[in-house]
This record gives C-alpha cells, structure tokens and sequence, in this order.
C-alpha cells in the first residue's frame, strides 16, 4: 500500500467506507497502489490500470483502457461523450459494492489481462474530429495562428477542437476562439499551466486562483 494513498483514505470525507472497501477488492489482485492525479492509482508493471474517484454523486473505479473491457454485466459508463479509451464503474453505498463484487473482480482481472497482453486502444485520429467553421476561418486570416495550433499535440488539439465545437451558437464558438488565441500562440493546450506555479506541470492545479 502507498503512503499518500493512506492519507487520501484517512482524510476522505464523503464515500469513505465505499472508497475503503474498493480499495481492498483491488488490492486483492496483482496491481501495486501508488498516487497520482491526487487519487490512488493501480498499476501492473508501473503501467496505469485504474483509479478510484470521488465525485459529488458517486464514487468509481475509473479504467484506462475501460472500453476494450467486455462489459458483460452492462455496468460501466463513459465519463463524457467524448472519451474514447476511460470507462467507469460507478457506486452509490457500501450495499451495492458487496453485491457487485464479483463483477468488480471480474472486470479488474479483465483490466490486467488487457495491459498484461498488450492492448492498445485505437484512438480516433485528430483529422477525423470536425473542424468548426469558425475556426477554419481563423486559419485563413491568421496563419500564424493555423500554423501554432497545428503545431500543438495531437491531444491538445482534440482539446480545442471539443471545446469549440462544444458550443452551440456560432457567437460562441468564435469568441472561445478569441480567448484561446493567445494560449495556442504560446503552445499551451485548454488545460496547460500558463502561470508557472502549478505543482503538476505542464497542467494546471489551480495555482494561479492564489496569485
């Protein structure tokens, strides 16, 4: 078990027997616990296999390669529309964990099995994501700017491209643009530290709401 996870356990406040109680099913298989992302962590050769969480309504076992899991029981959710590899399992008391807990095991073992195997989730290329209108726009008038955000990662820019494209009316879309301009100019993506202060560079932890 790791130090800091101990910590986070002890000083949780909301679903601590759920947390508790999910961290002993998955420290009943191979995966070795470390801390990251200020959460526990389970790895399988020092490889990321999953992540416990705490959200407002629930608690979860987040999965990184989650979607080549075969979800036989039906049970685990997309955390937003847009993911394409993470996938929860999503808990709401004590009672449904200790009822579920042999598909808890069976979905961690699938994990293991999936890493130990070498699965690679296929990711859809950044060409395959839309390019809204506006932003095409943006190219064409400031190729400075076409030229730093096609400059970007392939992550950052899927970043932007959903931000964007999140919004509905065109006024939007092109003022988010605006407003990032700058950023992109500097090579930053959506959620890149821009202040210098953060303790998780190159993202953002929030310092800056303290300067």
């Amino acid at each position: 078990m790791d130090s800091k996870s101990d910590m986070f356990f002890k000083q949780a406040t909301k679903w601590k027997e759920e947390l508790a109680y999910l961290r002993s099913l998955v420290l009943d298989s191979e995966l070795c616990e470390t801390f990251k992302w200020r959460n526990p962590c389970y790895t399988y050769k020092n490889t990321n296999v999953l992540i416990l969480r705490s959200f407002k309504d629930y608690c979860a076992i987040s999965f990184f390669k989650g979607v080549l899991i075969d979800d036989t029981y039906n049970l685990l959710e997309a955390p937003g529309a847009n993911s394409q590899s993470v996938r929860l399992l999503q808990f709401y008391s004590v009672d449904e964990i200790v009822k579920k807990k042999q598909c808890i095991q069976d979905y961690v073992q699938q994990a293991i099995s999936i890493e130990a195997s070498g699965q690679k989730v296929v990711l859809k290329k950044t060409e395959a994501f839309d390019f809204p209108d506006e932003l095409q726009q943006k190219f064409k008038e400031d190729l400075p700017f076409e030229k730093a955000f096609k400059a970007l990662t392939p992550g950052r820019q899927r970043g932007y491209l959903l931000f964007f494209g999140g919004a509905k009316q065109a006024k939007t879309r092109i003022g988010r643009i605006e407003k990032y301009t700058s950023r992109i100019l500097s090579g930053k993506g959506i959620n890149d530290c821009t202040c210098g202060l953060s303790k998780r560079l190159p993202s953002c932890d929030g310092s800056h709401k303290y300067l």
